[in-house]
Parts: structure tokens; C-alpha cells; sequence
């Protein structure tokens, strides 16, 4: 029972309480009063009614017609003179006239008043005794009234103290709400901070659950900076700090299964010339000392950009992979502006000219990993014949372009959009049993002569800036496909959709306009999008999880240094990059990495998945280091469809 319910049941018994005794102690002395007024009225009136007779003539017509007089003002019961012999002389009583008052009324509070006695003279002898009763009428009248409005008073005080004690109690309880909806957070392993009221015993409750929140907060980033820093020693090049040549190249081909507006790209090679020279003529530390260096601007170089990352890939050659970025020769200049920079820092004068040549070539999703790798090393070998600083640019055997300019590009995308030629793929999701989780939905268009993949047209709709319109129709399409299957669908939700308000309201208006099938639906922001824009992100979490959306991030693997920011979020899952999942089964290090972060993120209650599974032995080994769920070419389901 509620406290607001209790307070009414207080207040009402209070009330009654409180009216019982003051209707019988008021009602009784309200009787007592009534009583004694009506027994001096009775005497003062049979003294004056005695007196008048007295002066009249005592003949039967005189005395009857006296006393019908004072019989008919209505004040009166009885009047009634009796001779000394105790004989009625005359006698005059009223019928009825009881008034208003209820009959159970009088019998519970009656009411008897003596009579007043007077006596009749004729002369200096006594005729009579005249005995006078007022009627009762008006004082049980009175009485009643009285009782009336007293339980008048005592209804509307008592509303009134019930009102006023209910938004009171409000005000008090007010900040109870923020400690159960705290309560509820921690339950859902959600370790929010909420603002201490000024009641005392809630202060303390609320002060000692915020000390509980902050030490976890401090566990989750202590714990996250941890398995970050696994992360870095596991994957990175010791002396330079760029990623090692195995986990470059899993990222590489992470890059070319991507369908996203950060599908495709370009990989750039540099390689430093003569380095066994370099080590006789600076010795060991020098060359250490520039490899450092270079090391350090490219990955500074590397993070201006979302996904982008450079890596060791042997003793001389020193990569470069920009997601994105389809201009190979404008970035090989930037790539080489950017090495000369860190060359020219470490030099202290005595360092002869280094030779860095330079090979690129740019990338479309889907392309073969050992090609891409062929003809950017046969790229870099001809830079190596033209000069020490020499640039070359593979061709990358690609296709034309359907378009070559942008307006092309739009009107081919918004044509399609506009026709209607849209449909969503379903790749399964499933837990570690083999039942669903969901089916991955990833967008295609029917445009340039077929259904193109979401790789093929992302980033020039991201140039374009019609993103947000792609995705509000996956969203349309993935709530009618769960309305009309009843299968829950994971959809993409991509990073300058997140950002836009307009976007996230509509988004919202979807939703609630159909809550069954929002409830089946899975969004993930990849993890660039969420370091990118963690407000936009935060505030999408909090709308979302009333409705019941599953929320999580995609391609999770190179910032979980932020996952202890995520605490207080409600994530419901994290997609694992395929560049840490390829080959887990027999590399120890990303084991560890992906062991850590499990136990990371079910401290939180976030469900772990793996994306990019490709071989069963990558399969068979996932659940023993704490995964949740895959998916993946690796991945075999056979219905029936759980969610």
C-alpha cells in the first residue's frame, strides 16, 4: 500500500475519530443546555400562564378558551389544570408536529424537561395547579442542525487535511523517486548518480547508493583502462606502438567486409630504405629514436580520422589503412608529408637522408585481401625504383565508377529511394546454444542495373548527406517486416543519423506509433559513432529503452578504454570487430583481450558478440572466453526462430 494511501486511511481515522468524541461530548452537552433551557421556559411560562388566570373568571368557558390561546402559538406540548382533588379541570396537548428530525434521532438523544408548576388563585384560595410543557421540536431542531453542521465541518476539514497532507507528502517523497529509480538502475547494473535531497534519512540512503555508484564507476574504468591496455601490449608494436603486422592485417580485411559510409578506402606501405646502413652509421638508439618517431606521428596522423590505423609490418615497411578514403594519391602525399615531419624531428644533424618510398592503392568493399596486399606491395616496388621520396599509385583493377560526379551519384540514390527500391538482407544472429538472437539486416538499393550492397553506395550517400533518409527507411522496412513475420531484426543506425535531432525524433514518433514490433528491434551505432558523439548517444539510450529496443555498438574493438563510460547507459549488447575474432582460436593474446573484455562487459550486463566468425574452430572456441552470440559466413543456424 502506497504512503499517500496510508496517509488518506490516517486521516480518515483521525477524522472519525476526532468527530466521535466531539459528537458526544458536544451533542450531550447541547442536550444538557436544551434541557435546562426548555425547564426554566416551563416554569417562567406556567407562572405567567397561572398569573392570568388567577384575574380571569373561573368559569370552564374562560379557562378553556385561555389556555387554547397559548395552546395554539405552537410553543407548547402540554398545558393542563387540575383542582386540588387531582381532577382535570382543563387540559390541552398537541398532535404530532415533530418536525425534520429524524425519528432514530430523538430516540438516541432524548430529551426530558420538567414540567413547570404553578398555582391558580381564586381569591385568597386556590383553584388549581397548572402544569406547562414546552414542545421539544424546535431544540431537537436545533440540536439537529448543529450535529449536522459539525459533521459538515469535520468532512471538509478532513478532505482538506487529506489534500493538504497528500501534496505534501509528495513534496517529501519526491526525491523517493530518484532513489527507487536509482535502485532500479543498479538492478539493471546501470551505476547512476542522482542528486541528494534535503530530507535527512533520504540523504543518507541516496549518499550511501552514490558512494556504491562511484566506487563501481571506478572499478568499470579502472578495469576498462586495464583491458585496454591488454589490448595495446597484445596488438602493438613494442618500440613504435603501431599495431603489429597480424593484427594490421585482420584489420585490413575487417575494412573490406564493411557496408557502411566507411566502406572502402585506401591502404598505403612505406618502406624505410637501408635500415641495416641506418643501424652502423647512428647505431641502435638513434634508428630506435626515429623509428619511435615515426611511429608517433603516424598514429597521431592515423587518429584524425574515425577507423582509420597504421601499423608495423615488418622491420622496414610501415602501413597506413584510411577507411573511406578513395583518393590514394592525395593521402600517400599527406602519408609522406606526415613521415618527412617525424624524420626531420628525430634527426639531430647527423642523420643522412632516409629513404621512404611510398606504394598505395585504394580499396572497394568486398575486394580480396592478398590482392589489395599484391598490388600495393607492386605499387610500392616501382616507387622504389623512381626515387628515395618516390610515389606510385596501384591501379586498382577495379570497375569504373557508375558515376562520376556527384550529381550522379544523387540521382541515382535518390532515385531509388524514391522508387521504393529498398530491401534488407538477414544474416543470423545466434547464442551459443544455436538459437536466434536476431537476423542482421544490412540495406540494399536497386541501382546502377541491380541490387548493390550498402558498401557500394554509403559513403557517397555520406557525402551527399542522405544518410538519414536511408535510414529512416530501414527502420520503416524493419518494423513492417517484424509486424508482418514476428522476427527481430538488427538494423544500423549510422554515425551522422545519430547526430541529427530531427532524425532521433522521428525515429522516436516510429517507435512509439508501433510498440510491439519497436520491442523486436535491435540498433547498433558503430563504435566511432558513439566516441564521436557520446551525448547524441547517451540521449538515444535513454529514450530507446523505455520502448524496449535492445541497443548496442558495432565493430567494438579499438576504443575499450570507454567502455567503463557505458555504465549507466542500459547497452543491451556489443559486437566484437571481426579483426579481433579472426583467428582467435590461436592467437593467445586477442584471447585474453576478448576474455577481459567479456567479464568487463557482463559486470554491466552487456551481452558480448562476435561479428566476422569464419571457420569453425573460431566458432568452437568463443563461448569458452565468454561470448554471447555470433555471427558470421562461420555461423550455420537451423530454425526454429527464438528471440
Amino acid at each position: 500500500m502506497s504512503l499517500i494511501k496510508q496517509l488518506w486511511i490516517a486521516t480518515l481515522c483521525l477524522t472519525l475519530l476526532a468527530l466521535g468524541g466531539s459528537l458526544v461530548v458536544g451533542t450531550l452537552s447541547a442536550r444538557d443546555y436544551l434541557v435546562q433551557a426548555l425547564t426554566v421556559k416551563n416554569i417562567d411560562n406556567a407562572g405567567g400562564l397561572a398569573l392570568v388566570l388567577s384575574h380571569l373568571p373561573k368559569d370552564p368557558v374562560s379557562i378553556e378558551l385561555q389556555l387554547s390561546a397559548r395552546m395554539d402559538t405552537g410553543h407548547y406540548r402540554l398545558i393542563r389544570l387540575v383542582d386540588p382533588k387531582g381532577e382535570v379541570i382543563a387540559e390541552q396537548v398537541a398532535e404530532g408536529g415533530d418536525g425534520d428530525v429524524p425519528i432514530w434521532f430523538r430516540a438516541l438523544i432524548p430529551m426530558q424537561a420538567a414540567a413547570g408548576v404553578a398555582q391558580v388563585q381564586d381569591g385568597w384560595h386556590q383553584f388549581g395547579a397548572l402544569s406547562v410543557v414546552s414542545h421539544d421540536r424546535y431544540a431537537y431542531e436545533s440540536l439537529w442542525r448543529s450535529t449536522l453542521d459539525l459533521l459538515l465541518w469535520f468532512a471538509v476539514g478532513g478532505v482538506a487535511c487529506g489534500a493538504l497532507g497528500t501534496l505534501l507528502l509528495k513534496r517529501i517523497l519526491r526525491p523517493l523517486d530518484d532513489v527507487v529509480e536509482q535502485a532500479t538502475a543498479i538492478g539493471e547494473r546501470r551505476f547512476v548518480s542522482t542528486r541528494e535531497p534535503g530530507t535527512l534519512e533520504f540523504r543518507r540512503v541516496v549518499g550511501a547508493m552514490n558512494a556504491l555508484s562511484a566506487r563501481v564507476r571506478l572499478m568499470l574504468g579502472e578495469e576498462a583502462e586495464r583491458l585496454e591496455a591488454l589490448r595495446f601490449q597484445s596488438q602493438h608494436d613494442e618500440l613504435t606502438r603501431l599495431m603489429t603486422r597480424t593484427q594490421f592485417l585482420r584489420r585490413v580485411e575487417s575494412a573490406l567486409a564493411r557496408e557502411d559510409e566507411q566502406a572502402g578506402g585506401t591502404l598505403v606501405i612505406a618502406r624505410i630504405g637501408d635500415i641495416a646502413s641506418l643501424n652502423r652509421q647512428l647505431g641502435r638508439p638513434a634508428v630506435d629514436n626515429l623509428l619511435r618517431a615515426l611511429g608517433h606521428h603516424l598514429l597521431h596522423f592515423a587518429s584524425s580520422r574515425p577507423d582509420w590505423e597504421a601499423g608495423r609490418l615488418n622491420g622496414t615497411d610501415f602501413a597506413l589503412l584510411a577507411t573511406g578514403e578513395d583518393d590514394a594519391a592525395g593521402l600517400a602525399k599527406r602519408a609522406q608529408a606526415v613521415i618527412a615531419e617525424a624524420l626531420a624531428q628525430a634527426d639531430d644533424g647527423t642523420c643522412p637522408e632516409v629513404a621512404f618510398p611510398l606504394g598505395a592503392c585504394a580499396f572497394s568493399p568486398g575486394a580480396a585481401l592478398k590482392s589489395l596486399l599484391a598490388r600495393t606491395d607492386g605499387a610500392l616496388a616501382i616507387a622504389e625504383q623512381a626515387g628515395a621520396r618516390a610515389i606510385s599509385v596501384a591501379d586498382p583493377h577495379r570497375p569504373p565508377l557508375a558515376h562520376t560526379e556527384l550529381a550522379g551519384w544523387r540521382q541515382a540514390i535518390e532515385g531509388a529511394l524514391k522508387a521504393g527500391s529498398m530491401q534488407l538482407g538477414r544474416f543470423p544472429v545466434i547464442d551459443t546454444a544455436g538459437a536466434l538472437l536476431h537476423f542482421e539486416a544490412p540495406v540494399r538499393l536497386e541501382m546502377d542495373g541491380g541490387w548493390q550492397s550498402a558498401g557500394y553506395f554509403m559513403p557517397w550517400a555520406a557525402r551527399l548527406g542522405v544518410i538519414n533518409r536511408i535510414d529512416a527507411e530501414v527502420i520503416r522496412l524493419a518494423l513492417r517486416s517484424i509486424a508482418t513475420t514476428g522476427k527481430p531484426l538488427g538494423i544500423n543506425i549510422s554515425a551522422e543519423s545519430l547526430r541529427d535531432a530531427g532524425f532521433r525524433s522521428r525515429l522516436l514518433a516510429n517507435f512509439a506509433e508501433q510498440p510491439g514490433s519497436a520491442r523486436q528491434l535491435w540498433v547498433e551505432i558503430p563504435e566511432y559513432g558513439v566516441v564521436q558523439h557520446p551525448d547524441e548517444f547517451r540521449e538515444l539510450c535513454h529514450a530507446l529503452k523505455p520502448l524496449g529496443c535492445r541497443i548496442g555498438i558495432e565493430h567494438c574493438g579499438r576504443q575499450l578504454k570507454q567502455l567503463g563510460d557505458l555504465h549507466d547507459l542500459g547497452l543491451d549488447y556489443l559486437k566484437v570487430d571481426a579483426a579481433l575474432i579472426r583467428g582467435i582460436d590461436t592467437d593467445a593474446g586477442n584471447q585474453s583481450v576478448l576474455r577481459s573484455l567479456c567479464v568487463l562487459a557482463h559486470s554491466i550486463g552487456v551481452r558480448v558478440i562476435a561479428e566476422g566468425v569464419s571457420s569453425d574452430a573460431e566458432r568452437l572456441v568463443l563461448p569458452a572466453l565468454g561470448i554471447d552470440g555470433m555471427t558470421g559466413p562461420g555461423v550455420r543456424y537451423v530454425g526454429p526462430d527464438k528471440a
